[in-house]
């Protein structure tokens, strides 16, 4: 067999799945209440962006982002996604009782272990029957989770399911912000930690449930998963920082998107959806992707010029924001990428 034939065996395997009977009960959001405009950040690097000769207002013309958002003092990220989770709870009609699975998917974290979802678990008041864990993969995690909890729907193992993320992006940019500000600085070491300073905070959850006890849920139909993992070290962070190949990161996600949209099309047919929710990175990602596949951009919504990048929270709380203008049957493709590279796509029809 040659090495061409075995990859497109690998290509065809449980990368594209489909959901037999799991609906998206709810999804919410929780805002982060600091408003951190991106030219506090410009007046805070105001020496070293003269030093460097880089251009005014350098967040907002490249990335697109105006603002992001910070938790007030005394919040933390796993709070925020307890209230988002108690909300989307809420919403879904959903007892605490009836969960049967939770599923943590921050990138945020203050400890190794225990696990983050453990607080969230206790502070939601679960069962104790009630599996809990965290699921990490960078910004694909979220969706990661809704994938892993409508197979245990499906397979009957659990009958609800709370997929919760919390972000805090506070202490890596404070963190960075003062790095940045050395003599030292070089155009290279600003490039590297640029992406860094598109981060935001924020919350979001998602309750899951049998579709056939809620005929008027939104129903997950399936999706595409790839990866892309060649490109493992393009972008690394840390509570500290991160640092990132912006233009190698950009490049490798998009030809890995590329690929996957023009496999799945033939049994997808995704070409006409309704809304195309999208992890929301900043301007220039947004615009390759909507340009590389020929997406509607109508069809698009936005929503890092305000709240940045938040990490895995980004994509359901721009499916939250947008859920008020959706109608019954409507398609929805929730598309996303994660540093490593990972990327996943799944329709639901609403």
């Amino acid at each position: 067999m040659r090495h061409g034939d075995e990859q497109g065996l690998h290509l065809a395997g449980n990368a594209t799945f489909r959901h037999t009977n799991t609906a998206l009960l709810s999804v919410s959001s929780v805002e982060a209440p600091r408003i951190v405009s991106s030219r506090d950040f410009d007046q805070r690097l105001a020496s070293t962006l003269k030093r460097l000769k880089f251009p005014p207002r350098l967040l907002e013309r490249v990335a697109g982002i105006t603002h992001r958002r910070w938790w007030d003092v005394g919040t933390s990220f796993d709070d925020a996604a307890v209230e988002a989770g108690a909300k989307a709870m809420a919403e879904a009609g959903v007892e605490a009782a009836d969960i049967g699975l939770l599923i943590n998917t921050s990138v945020t974290r203050r400890n190794l272990e225990p696990s983050v979802a453990v607080k969230i678990h206790h502070r939601l008041g679960l069962t104790s029957s009630a599996m809990n864990f965290d699921l990490a993969n960078a910004c694909l995690g979220f969706v990661n989770g809704l994938i892993m909890a409508a197979t245990m729907i499906d397979s009957g193992q659990i009958k609800y399911a709370v997929i919760v993320n919390g972000e805090d992006a506070q202490a890596t940019q404070e963190a960075t912000l003062a790095r940045l500000q050395r003599p030292e600085t070089t155009r290279e070491d600003f490039a590297r930690e640029f992406a860094t300073l598109t981060l935001g905070s924020g919350a979001a959850a998602a309750v899951l449930g049998p579709a056939d006890a809620h005929p008027g849920g939104h129903r997950l139909i399936g999706g595409v998963m790839r990866a892309g993992t060649e490109h493992h070290e393009l972008c690394v962070g840390g509570i500290d920082g991160m640092a990132t190949d912006a233009k190698g990161l950009l490049d490798g996600g998009l030809q890995l998107v590329v690929a996957a949209w023009h496999e799945a099309q033939p049994e997808w047919d995704w070409a006409t959806m309704d809304r195309y929710v999208t992890h929301q990175v900043s301007n220039a990602h947004t615009q390759a992707i909507i340009k590389a596949i020929d997406l509607d951009p109508t069809r698009v919504p936005i929503t890092f010029p305000y709240w940045g990048n938040v990490g895995p929270a980004s994509l359901p709380m721009t499916l939250a924001a947008e859920a008020q203008s959706l109608t019954s049957g409507d398609r929805v493709l929730c598309m996303g990428v994660g540093s490593g590279l990972n990327t996943g796509m799944v329709e639901i029809v609403w």
